[in-house]
């Protein structure tokens, strides 16, 4: 099992390189570890090493873990969101990825009255078209954006993606692309004023996210290998 200080290192060396080579500061860029079937032992190495954010697969998991850490960290929900989980998403999340649905945006907003909370969540996107991902299609976006104005207490942060899984890293780089195109459209009306994240790239192809113009990065196998 290899040193989780030493795989950070390497990762954090080759983020900065690709944000070198994008003209982009290495520094805007976050690292989340996901720590899906990790158990609490690693996750603590991984924020004594400087980790600040962790991300979960499922509610239960964070529900489960996150009272266990001692250290301080941002906590993130990168699984599907199921809507019998939404309460427990927002008393232990600080940020989902994974809004997708228009169900599951008014339940959302439904607990957020009940807990008197603004909810800061992402929207999926499915830019590959794989039937086995979840996410809205592109056409669907403005629709979706336009909806979410008649709930005062959501609050959209931005877009996440998941490339499709390939041996060759290079053919993501479209669909990182595309969803940055997506970001700078919404971005570009100014109705959103906490729009600010794009979550792209995980461990086999992060560098191309960050060239891309990712700023939340999730990395599980990378980081706990």
């Amino acid at each position: 099992m290899a040193d989780v200080v030493q795989n950070l290192a390497e990762i954090r060396g080759k983020i900065r390189e690709s944000a070198l080579r994008a003209n982009r500061n290495p520094g805007e860029i976050t690292l989340i570890a996901v720590t899906k079937y990790v158990d609490v032992a690693r996750i603590e190495e991984a924020i004594a090493a400087g980790v600040g954010h962790i991300a979960e697969n499922r509610v239960q998991e964070g529900v489960r873990k996150f009272p266990l850490l001692s250290g301080n960290v941002v906590k993130h929900l990168i699984g599907t969101l199921q809507t019998n989980k939404v309460k427990a998403a927002l008393e232990h999340f600080d940020l989902i990825h994974s809004v997708d649905r228009p169900a599951l945006v008014e339940e959302l907003a439904k607990q957020a009255d009940k807990l008197q909370k603004q909810v800061k969540f992402l929207i999926q996107l499915n830019i590959s078209g794989e039937l086995t991902k979840h996410g809205l299609s592109p056409n669907e976006l403005p629709g979706f954006m336009e909806n979410l104005k008649a709930y005062p207490r959501l609050i959209p942060c931005g877009l996440m993606t998941m490339a499709p899984l390939t041996e060759e890293p290079e053919t993501t780089r479209p669909i990182f692309r595309r969803l940055r195109e997506l970001f700078e459209e919404i971005a570009a009306t100014g109705d959103f004023p906490e729009w600010r994240y794009l979550s792209m790239g995980m461990s086999q192809d992060y560098p191309i996210a960050v060239e891309e113009g990712a700023n939340l990065l999730r990395i599980g196998s990378a980081v706990f290998k």
